[in-house]
């Protein structure tokens, strides 16, 4: 007889609390909604600039658009205007500075990354961006339409950013459920 009776309770006090996910998608899917590469790359310093460059052109106009823009890397293209590899300060570095080669007289063709070239699709998601980039420990990702043409790029601090807003929101939520609030509202 008690064990009823302390079932019944419990029975009781489950009905009586207030049922907020009614309002509100469940908490399970707040918390694990995958970021698109595409909401991370709209947010990058890469979305509103050409971010592609020639593969004729001289290492020394690739480095100016680095400083230009506060960027460190293009996605460099072909006389089709097709993604043919990327440059980077890596590549400079350890192609030009370091061989006492001069950027003026090196066309971006010999010394640019190509084959194999890790990419994305815009589709993907920011956790499988970050896992690519840590795989193969680089630091820009080119991102490809569903046609295999390059539309965007994620450095590593756009991944990192985006990952860290996500998590921030994730606490938010926790804690307003914690403290009541029922924890789908999220934060004003």
């Amino acid at each position: 007889m008690l064990r009823s009776t302390s079932t019944l309770l419990r029975t009781a006090a489950r009905a009586a609390r207030p049922n907020f996910a009614v309002a509100a998608r469940p908490l399970s899917t707040a918390l694990s909604d995958a970021v698109p590469a595409q909401r991370a790359w709209e947010k990058s310093c890469y979305f509103k600039i050409d971010f592609t460059i020639p593969e004729t052109d001289s290492v020394y106009d690739a480095v100016q658009r680095f400083s230009a823009y506060d960027i460190g890397c293009l996605v460099v293209t072909n006389a089709d205007g097709k993604m043919s590899g990327i440059i980077s300060e890596r590549d400079y570095i350890n192609k030009i500075a370091l061989l006492g080669r001069t950027s003026k007289d090196t066309p971006i063709s010999e010394v640019m990354t190509s084959s194999p070239l890790m990419t994305a699709n815009m589709s993907a998601t920011v956790e499988e961006c970050m896992h690519k980039m840590l795989s193969k420990d680089i630091r820009h990702l080119p991102l490809l339409d569903p046609e295999g043409n390059c539309v965007g790029m994620l450095s590593v601090k756009d991944i990192v950013k985006e990952l860290v807003a996500e998590k921030d929101k994730t606490i938010n939520v926790l804690s307003d459920f914690a403290l009541g609030k029922g924890g789908h509202f999220g934060s004003d």
